[in-house]
């Protein structure tokens, strides 16, 4: 598909629309452009992007020096692209080492494309750039509260071009930092603009309810993941620009439901398969291999691609052999290399080995499936064999909720009283932004849907009200107490809620405010609120049980390869659901 560049509706710039604008600008904007041939001068040596770029206007100054800074609202004037021998609009000067910190208005991956005007003087003066997914981001240099460069040069000093234009930077950002580098050279500039890069793909999945938080949130999810399909599927778009396998069971739930079929997905896959002989564990985690069987099916129920799934045989059947063996004959797990679910479970050793026992039994039961469907009969016995070995072992889960919910969703344990044992006491606490998905998917198992949608509305809701755009890698609610915006300068007596928390790979700063790891909610929602699940691989067949809880109506789309399944649910005068379904040629609803 051609690459081009697309302007913004109004003048080029996203205002105050922020983030549900975007997202709707780009549902709305179809992919009209055809094959283009390849320029004679490339042609065998370059390859067509699948991203494009979009300019971005600043909404709004959000912070400036005491002094030395002078139009700098003209800024929010422009979008014009090009510097001009006479322009009748001033630049803005930075004089000493002053500077502003802009904000775009949604976090987005990309870069800044910086304008200069003609000066008198040919002297390139010098200037600091630093994006940050939050402001206090860029109020604090690498090296400092866990700041850092790390996969993307977010923080570094230029020269400015004379009467010309320059585009600086590849990171994850919402706010950029522009600071005169040099006190002896005055930096006038006459435009700034973000460029993103984003695949320009529309949004066939849809939700809306009589909640608006809710709704924000599925959009929210959506972007999350959305900003993260790159090439391949990233996880984080400042940092973790690497396609983690565990992590994208949640990310290609959200795209099932929102996008569809999306050749990011197998592209990620493929890669991690390729270089990691099966004598290794994917990203040296056991698990994550686990999980590369689990969205294999997923995909395969989602997008009925058979033939993709044949390609998968040599490398799973022994993949799955290898796992077998890690089932004793007692039926405990005694899974090597790296025993890990996610961060914040860590500590808990014995959660984590609950888990993986049920993580395990979980794949097996996927991989006899599978192995069933590829007409690999003894590898699928095998397979079922093992897991029904395994299913009868139930480790204490030592108060883990991640746990727990994975040994509901692996049919080991009773759903309901997990639930109200483990899941539901003390609300969002123990939940984390990645294994909050299995959390949420075991309530609705259990029939907690109100309970479900709270954990929703308190956890991931919460980072929106702190303003968030984007779901980020890990979040406690803990942190809210006494804690500021990300959006804005830190008040006096406030905890930086980004600066100031993290643990692991993501302390303080060097936390990703964007990872798709978090977006299970939007993945949630549409699955259960709407209640669309593929029955039969490819959504020949269909199952549309709506769990409303407490919402008044719910209403949506979900995307197949046969069409977009369109519904509206109702709360009904009696207490029970009247629906409209609208399903496309070749898909049939089952009870």
């Amino acid at each position: 598909m051609i690459v081009v560049i697309y302007r913004f509706l109004g003048h080029g710039r996203i205002m105050n629309t922020r983030l549900l604008m975007l997202t709707t600008f780009l549902a709305c904007f179809t992919l009209y452009a055809q094959e283009q041939n390849m320029p004679p001068a490339l042609a065998g040596n370059a390859k067509i992007s699948p991203m494009q770029q979009f300019y971005i206007g600043a909404s709004r100054v959000v912070w400036k020096s005491e002094k030395g800074v002078t139009n700098e609202g003209n800024l929010l004037k422009k979008d014009r692209g090009q510097s001009l021998l006479q322009d009748p609009i001033a630049p803005c000067v930075l004089t000493g080492t002053s500077g502003i910190i802009l904000d775009f208005g949604v976090e987005i991956q990309g870069s800044v494309e910086i304008f200069t005007p003609m000066t008198k003087e040919k002297n390139n003066p010098t200037l600091r750039i630093r994006m940050g997914e939050s402001v206090m981001e860029c109020l604090t240099p690498v090296g400092s509260k866990g700041a850092t460069n790390d996969h993307a040069i977010r923080d570094q000093v230029i020269t400015l071009p004379w009467l010309g234009n320059i585009t600086v930077g590849r990171s994850g950002f919402r706010f950029c930092l522009l600071e005169a580098a040099d006190p002896t050279k005055p930096v006038q500039i006459s435009e700034v603009r973000a460029i993103a890069s984003v695949r320009n793909i529309p949004y066939l999945g849809s939700f809306r309810c009589n909640d608006e938080k809710l709704n924000k949130i599925w959009a929210t999810g959506a972007w999350t993941v959305h900003v993260n399909m790159q090439d391949y599927l990233w996880d984080g778009i400042k940092r973790d620009r690497l396609v983690w396998i565990g992590d994208m069971h949640p990310e290609v739930s959200t795209i099932s439901v929102v996008f569809g079929n999306n050749e990011c997905v197998p592209r990620s896959l493929d890669l991690t398969r390729d270089v990691t002989p099966v004598s290794e564990w994917m990203n040296g985690i056991s698990s994550y291999s686990m999980w590369w069987i689990l969205i294999h099916e997923q995909w395969y129920m989602n997008q009925g691609d058979l033939d993709y799934l044949k390609k998968q045989r040599p490398y799973m059947q022994a993949l799955l052999t290898k796992l077998c063996g890690l089932v004793g004959a007692d039926g405990k797990e005694k899974i090597d290399g790296m025993r890990f679910l996610d961060w914040p479970s860590s500590p808990n050793k014995q959660g984590v080995t609950a888990g993986l026992q049920a993580l395990l039994t979980m794949t097996l039961d996927s991989g006899a499936r599978m192995m069933d469907t590829l007409g690999d009969q003894e590898t699928a016995k095998l397979c079922q064999a093992s897991a029904d070995r395994a299913r009868v072992q139930i480790p204490d889960m030592n108060g883990s909720k991640s746990a727990a919910a994975l040994l509901s969703l692996a049919g080991m344990v009773d759903a309901k009283k997990i639930a109200q044992d483990v899941l539901l006491p003390n609300g969002s606490k123990g939940v984390s932004t990645f294994y909050g998905f299995y959390v949420l998917q075991a309530m609705a198992k259990a029939g907690e849907t109100d309970a479900a949608l709270e954990v929703i509305r308190n956890y991931w809701g919460a980072m929106i009200d702190r303003g968030a755009t984007t779901f980020w890698e890990d979040f406690d609610a803990e942190w809210l107490e006494n804690s500021g915006r990300i959006d804005e300068v830190l008040p006096a007596g406030k905890k930086d809620i980004h600066g100031d928390f993290g643990a692991y790979c993501y302390e303080n700063f060097r936390h990703s405010l964007c990872h798709g790891w978090a977006s299970g909610p939007t993945a949630w929602m549409s699955q259960n609120l709407l209640g669309i699940t593929p029955a039969e691989p490819g959504f020949s067949k269909v199952y549309i049980r709506p769990q409303l809880g407490n919402l008044k109506w719910v209403e949506g789309s979900y995307p197949t390869p046969h069409g977009v399944i369109k519904v509206r649910h109702e709360r009904n005068r009696e207490g029970g659901i009247t629906s409209s379904i609208d399903l496309p040629p070749g898909v049939k609803q089952v009870p």
